[in-house]
C-alpha cells in the first residue's frame, strides 16, 4: 500500500537528482572552510535572497535561535508574535541559548501591529528597570498557513530601522510565501536584517537550512554555530542536496499551493467538517471535524489504515499538508476514504 504523509511538509523525501549529486559531491572539511559545495550553496543562497552572506546549519529552529543568539546580547528582550514559532515550537530555547526575554504580542492571525511594537521598543538607559530591545522577529509565511502582507513587513522594518533594532525573519517558508504573492523573494527579504529559510520541508532537502544577512553578521554567526555543534565537517553531502533544491524546487511550490487549495475545496463539501479556507495561502489546510460527531483519534488511525498519515488535532484543528509527493490522484483518494470512514 502507498503511503500518503500528510503530517507536515517536513516528511519529504529527497529527490533521485538530490540522491545523485548527494553521491557525486565535491567535499572538504567546512569548518576549516575547505568544502567547495558548502560554499557555493551560502554564496547562491546569500544572492538568492538579496543579503551580503549566508550560513549552511542543520535545521530551522538552529537558524532561528542562532539568530537571536547573534543579534542579542544576553538579558535583552526579542519583541516577536505570540503564536509564531519561536516561541511556539522551539523548546523555549531562547531562553537557554541566547539567554533572551521573549516580548510576546497578540497577532492576528499571524500579522502584527506596527504600532504594537513600536510602543514596546525600549532602552534600558531610559529607566533602570527596564532590559533593551535586541530583536525584532517577523515571521513569514506563518505557522497557521498565511502569508503576512509586504506592507506589514515594510511599516515594521521602518520602525526598526527608526529604533536602531534589528528585525530577524523566520523564512522557513519564505518561498512558499513569494509563490502565493507572485513576487521575488527579494521582495520580501529586503525588510529584515537576516533570514532564515528551510531547505527541507516543501524544497526536499533532506536536511538543512540556510541563514543569511551581512558578512559581519554571518562571521559572527559562523562562531557561535561551532559553539552551538552546528560546526559540520563534510557537509557538502547535505549541501548538494540544498543546491538542487534551490535551483529547481522553489518554481514548483506552487503546484502545492494548488492541490491545498483543490483538497480544501473538496473537503468543505463533506458534511460535518469546516474548512478555514481563508487560510489556504501556502499548502496548509485546516479543518475542524468535530461536528461529525466522529471521534478524532480513532479517525487519525482509520486513516492510517488507509495508508494516510495525518496528526491528531491541535486546539481543535487538524492540519494537512500537501508537498512534492502528494499529487492530485492522492488527493482524490484522500477525500474518498475520509468519506468512507465518516460514513460509518
Amino acid at each position: 500500500m502507498k503511503k500518503i504523509d500528510l503530517r507536515s511538509d517536513t516528511v519529504t523525501q529527497p529527490t533521485q537528482k538530490m540522491r545523485d549529486v548527494m553521491y557525486h559531491a565535491h567535499v572538504g572539511d567546512d569548518v576549516y572552510e575547505d568544502d567547495p559545495t558548502v560554499r557555493e550553496l551560502e554564496g547562491y543562497a546569500a544572492e538568492l535572497v538579496g543579503k551580503e552572506a549566508a550560513l549552511f546549519v542543520p535545521s530551522g529552529t538552529f537558524g532561528n535561535q542562532l539568530s537571536l543568539f547573534t543579534h542579542c546580547n544576553r538579558g535583552e528582550e526579542v519583541i516577536l508574535g505570540e503564536d509564531c514559532h519561536i516561541v511556539m515550537d522551539e523548546v523555549g530555547a531562547a531562553s537557554v541559548i541566547a539567554g533572551v526575554q521573549l516580548r510576546t504580542l497578540q497577532s492576528n492571525e499571524g500579522t502584527l501591529n506596527p504600532e504594537d511594537i513600536k510602543c514596546r521598543i525600549r532602552r534600558e538607559e531610559e529607566d533602570i528597570h527596564y532590559p533593551s530591545t535586541g530583536l525584532i522577529c517577523v515571521e513569514n509565511a506563518h505557522s497557521n498557513g498565511k502569508v503576512i502582507p509586504i506592507e506589514n513587513m515594510k511599516l515594521i522594518y521602518e520602525i526598526a530601522k527608526e529604533k536602531s533594532v534589528p528585525v530577524h525573519l523566520d523564512g522557513a517558508r519564505v518561498f512558499n510565501a513569494a509563490a502565493h504573492l507572485n513576487v521575488d523573494v527579494k521582495e520580501i527579504t529586503k525588510y529584515c536584517d537576516s533570514v532564515n529559510f528551510c531547505l527541507s520541508k516543501g524544497l526536499c532537502a533532506p536536511i538543512g537550512s540556510i541563514l543569511a544577512g551581512s558578512k559581519k553578521f554571518i562571521e559572527k554567526a559562523k562562531k557561535k554555530r561551532k559553539l552551538m555543534g552546528g560546526g559540520l565537517r563534510q557537509a557538502g553531502f547535505l549541501a548538494a542536496a540544498g543546491i538542487v533544491a534551490l535551483k529547481e524546487m522553489r518554481e514548483r511550490l506552487i503546484e502545492d499551493h494548488e492541490n491545498a487549495q483543490l483538497l480544501g475545496e473538496e473537503l468543505s463539501r463533506i458534511q460535518g467538517i469546516t474548512v478555514a479556507s481563508d487560510h489556504i495561502h501556502i499548502n496548509m489546510v485546516f479543518f475542524d471535524m468535530s461536528d461529525t460527531g466522529y471521534d478524532a483519534d480513532e479517525f487519525v488511525t482509520k486513516m492510517k489504515e488507509k495508508g494516510i498519515l495525518i496528526n491528531p488535532p491541535e486546539n481543535g484543528n487538524i492540519r494537512y499538508v500537501t508537498n512534492y509527493w502528494v499529487n492530485k490522484e492522492d488527493i482524490e483518494y484522500i477525500v474518498q476514504s475520509m468519506k468512507e470512514i465518516l460514513s460509518k
